[in-house]
């Protein structure tokens, strides 16, 4: 983390303890909404964060927009029924930085607060 893990355990409210996370699998081939599943199941079973593989951003079976839109109900729904703050650290990789920008945005007006870029 860029600001050193004592920031990433009080963004998540977690001590004590190790935190769990993983990168999402299959990275190609789900559809958005699968993979807002696949996330939800990851942090609903004990997870604290979930992230994209750095191959996934936008392809014509699951555009970038509905992954971020699927992720986004995800961590809430997980959140909600376990009580914890999860997180899923979005891929706003794009081909120019003003693409990148504009999904940036978007994951914070859902109020996903961490995104990822390669």
């Amino acid at each position: 983390p860029p600001h050193g893990i004592q920031v990433e355990r009080d963004k998540l409210n977690k001590y004590g303890r190790p935190l769990l996370g993983c990168t999402i699998k299959p990275k190609l081939g789900l559809s958005a909404k699968n993979y807002g599943r696949a996330v939800y199941e990851c942090l609903r079973g004990g997870l604290d964060f979930t992230k994209d593989d750095e191959n996934v951003n936008s392809q014509p079976f699951m555009r970038w927009r509905d992954r971020f839109l699927f992720c986004a109900e995800a961590i809430y729904k997980a959140q909600a029924e376990t009580g914890e703050i999860k997180g899923h650290y979005l891929n706003a990789t794009a081909g120019t930085s003003e693409e990148m920008i504009k999904r940036a945005v978007f994951a914070r007006e859902l109020g996903v607060p961490i995104v990822m870029h390669d």
